[in-house]
């Protein structure tokens, strides 16, 4: 089973030379950490940041530069720091070319919901449906299911959606997955989880093709 350092590191292995990526908050914020040496990503934040680059490592932290998340962030060499109507801008004008979110439930087509549980105080959806609306390619980190163990990969989301038929591929802590029209198809299993765990932890629709390998985390 993957922590959350270990799926965004295997979701860094997503990325390719030259993309602009949209990193939101929680688990994905931590692929900044993993990006291939050698490789060139922007790293864009929808509160008005293009170019960032790891955490800071504690101690010399700036707490004038955050992420969208409101945490402390380093900037690369050339980044540059503007306003959020700006940064709004560059994605809903499909200047992103991978959004990577976190989920609360995502559905067997690629419906997502990530932004609320009804009755539950939230402060706002943030650039959520923006980022679904507009990104090229859509990558979800997520925990396969909840605190009392039901599946959050689901036939049909529950709770209120932030975007239809929009999420490409899946890294949960159990594997590794397509959304295809057929349902989520398994790609890699995390290591020491089973395709039998997969299978009777996933309510949605499974594929299963072959030997699934267990996936490689350095």
């Amino acid at each position: 089973m993957l922590d959350k350092f270990g799926i965004a590191q295997r979701i860094a292995r997503e990325l390719k030379d030259g993309m602009y990526v949209n990193l939101g908050i929680g688990i994905p914020t931590l692929v900044a950490n993993y990006v291939p040496q050698g490789m060139t990503i922007i790293l864009q934040s929808e509160n008005g940041l293009l170019g960032m680059g790891p955490f800071p490592v504690e101690g010399e932290e700036d707490p004038d530069t955050i992420n969208a998340g409101k945490q402390t962030i380093t900037t690369l060499p050339g980044s540059s720091i503007f306003d959020s109507a700006m940064s709004f801008g560059m994605i809903r004008a499909g200047k992103v070319d991978l959004t990577v979110l976190g989920a609360m439930e995502v559905a067997d087509n690629g419906d997502i919901a990530n932004w609320k549980v009804p009755g539950k105080m939230v402060k706002g959806m943030g650039g959520a449906m923006d980022l679904v609306a507009s990104a090229k390619n859509i990558i979800v980190a997520m925990q396969h299911c909840d605190k009392a163990g039901n599946s959050k990969l689901l036939k049909k989301c529950s709770l209120p959606i932030t975007g239809l038929g929009c999420v490409k591929k899946i890294v949960s802590d159990l594997g590794v997955f397509d959304v295809t029209p057929n349902g989520f198809k398994l790609l890699e299993r995390a290591p020491g989880i089973s395709v039998e765990e997969i299978k009777a932890k996933t309510e949605g629709r499974l594929i299963v093709e072959g030997d699934i390998p267990e996936m490689i985390i350095n």
